[in-house]
């Protein structure tokens, strides 16, 4: 399973995509997350509210949000206070520099990302994104409702 490609978008990525985006996430990557090392297609333990402490089955030892392994057991508050989740981890191969257009010399600008490392890179995108649209729907609405009449 990859990341959906809004139709709007598609005509920017090269037309072996899916291809481009199995070697970087399964041969390149090993199919783990090149941020975090989280294992693609399996169930992961995360620590609530530990920004990104999860469990590690293979090692059977903890891993901080970038992938290296705790040396000392978390923090832990009483019992009742511990709240862990299992979520499966889905790979997507995200483009570093923003730009779905240009992969870069021998795909350098692509990283195999779990879901949490992917939002965290893409997040000042995001507001960038969120910004723009709210400015050109003012700027519509500005032009033909009539803020000036």
């Amino acid at each position: 399973m990859s990341m959906p490609i809004r139709p709007e978008h598609r005509w920017l990525y090269p037309i072996d995509w899916p291809e481009i985006s199995n070697i970087v996430r399964f041969m390149r990557a090993g199919g783990r997350c090149e941020h975090c090392r989280r294992p693609h297609g399996r169930y992961v333990t995360f620590l609530a509210g530990a920004d990104g402490v999860w469990w590690d089955v293979e090692i059977h030892a903890w891993r901080d949000g970038r992938g290296r392994r705790l040396r000392y057991a978390p923090d832990v508050v009483p019992l009742e206070a511990i709240r862990m989740t299992r979520k499966p981890v889905y790979l997507a191969t995200a483009h570093l520099n923003h730009d779905p257009t240009y992969s870069g010399p021998r795909w350098r600008n692509l990283a195999a990302l779990c879901q949490r490392c992917h939002m965290i890179h893409d997040a000042a995108e995001h507001r960038r994104r969120r910004w723009w649209n709210a400015f050109r729907m003012r700027a519509l609405g500005d032009l033909f409702s009539g803020r000036y009449s």
